[in-house]
């Protein structure tokens, strides 16, 4: 089955990607324009541009418009762009930042997606002879089957465990002698906790896990994070699934060679930058840091054009890494709808993590509470103490490092170990009460 993913694109010279880009491309602008009642709408009856190089005069979509588009259309919108009976697989996206959103993936599309997402869990590490517990959501969510699906495409073996049941969890992965684990980056967490009160003759180390593929969730670049991690468990730590749901639900991940994305997607999306309030398009250059947008190159189901994803990322290098990939890398930022305005300055939670994770007397978890429309005079952050009973100082050792690093005023409220919830799905760590923007 033709899917329009190139065989390795993550290693192709960069030629040989541009001639497999700009046949996809082609391909796609048809298939667009005829079948998208959306982008028939969207674009006022013209049709795409097939030069890529034209892509910058197309209008943004974003996520609001999507929404609005499946309330009116539903269940998949107008943007639909196949029949009925061309839908092989149905998601739904977790609803973190809103409503969620109905997905239909063709069969093409779901072996389109599996590709580009075995790709970075292959350079993660993971393949053939490895044993991979995957611990995600398997309802409806693209972080279950969806994100399994990526994980055998590497050729390991995929145990496909789900959440809960997470003593049940810790036993499988010893008796089936599980080399890897898939999940959250919060995860590790639950099952320490559980390790500790139901297991006190095990460690974490003791599960013999030699590798920790993660996704879903902020946290990873933090290397004090990452050092905790790997001390406390004794695996490798890689974030092997970074993606956008809407668009692709994996599409970068770190090799063993650096802890910055490869973009493993080149030869089926078209990556962009811009500014991210007046969105001035930014140079896809080394250094620079915007809005990614997103347009998919091969695409039957629900194909978008110039999505504003509201991930802020770092472009962080170009040339060819020491892995042998020519993928370029970056760095994500945060989100714009994670991001805290105070006194003028741009705060995200990548950001308090970091602080939060330099502070001997706390333990990692975290969160910021708004309880009112901004602008904001201060950062309110919930931080949970490393162990009863918590130590005092920690507090104030916090509010000087945000000062000092960020340089906000923050007010901290020190809460006993264990107090802040775990999940085995997406962590929320920016909580908006009702009337906050």
């Amino acid at each position: 089955m033709q899917t329009g993913a190139a065989v390795r694109a993550d290693f192709l010279p960069l030629d040989e990607l541009a001639a497999v880009r700009a046949e996809n491309w082609r391909a796609q602008t048809e298939h667009v324009s005829r079948q998208s009642a959306f982008y028939h709408h969207h674009l006022n009856g013209r049709a795409l541009d097939p030069r890529l190089e034209a892509l910058g005069d197309v209008p943004f979509t974003d996520k609001e418009m999507l929404r609005a588009d499946q309330a009116a259309h539903p269940p998949f919108g107008s943007y639909l762009a196949a029949r009925a009976d061309g839908i092989a697989r149905l998601h739904r996206t977790s609803g973190t930042t809103g409503t969620a959103m109905n997905l239909a993936l063709s069969r093409r599309d779901a072996e389109l997606t599996a590709i580009v997402g075995g790709r970075a869990q292959a350079a993660a590490g993971l393949g053939p002879g490895d044993r991979v517990v995957h611990c995600l959501n398997y309802q409806m969510w693209m972080g279950g089957l969806t994100d399994h699906m990526t994980l055998e495409a590497t050729g390991a073996t995929v145990v496909p465990f789900g959440v809960g049941s997470t003593e049940t969890l810790i036993r499988t992965i010893r008796e089936l002698k599980v080399t890897a684990i898939s999940c959250t980056p919060s995860y590790p967490a639950v099952l320490e906790r559980v390790i500790a009160e139901r297991f006190p003759d095990l460690t974490p180390r003791d599960l013999g896990l030699r590798l920790g593929l993660f996704g879903g969730e902020a946290g990873l670049d933090d290397p004090a994070f990452r050092a905790r991690l790997e001390a406390t468990w004794g695996f490798a730590v890689r974030n092997a699934n970074y993606g956008v749901t809407d668009v692709l639900c994996n599409f970068a991940g770190q090799c063993e060679a650096t802890t910055d994305l490869h973009f493993m997607a080149p030869d089926v999306l078209q990556a962009e930058l811009i500014e991210p309030e007046g969105a001035s398009p930014l140079p896809w250059q080394a250094g620079e840091t915007g809005e990614l947008v997103l347009t998919h190159l091969a695409k039957d189901c629900q194909p978008l054009v110039r999505f504003r994803t509201g991930d802020l990322i770092t472009l962080t290098h170009t040339e060819t890494c020491a892995c042998g990939r020519t993928a370029p890398r970056f760095r994500v930022v945060g989100r714009t709808d994670d991001m805290v305005v105070v006194r003028g300055i741009n705060v995200f939670p990548t950001m308090v993590a970091a602080a939060v994770n330099r502070i001997g007397g706390l333990g990692g978890e975290y969160r910021i509470v708004l309880d009112g429309p901004g602008p904001h005079d201060h950062l309110p952050v919930e931080a949970e103490a490393a162990a009863d009973p918590p130590d005092p100082d920690a507090a104030a050792a916090l509010v000087d490092l945000i000062k000092r690093e960020i340089g906000v005023t923050a007010r901290v409220r020190l809460l006993e170990h264990g107090a802040l919830p775990r999940t085995a799905g997406k962590t929320r760590r920016v909580i908006r009460h009702k009337g906050e923007t």
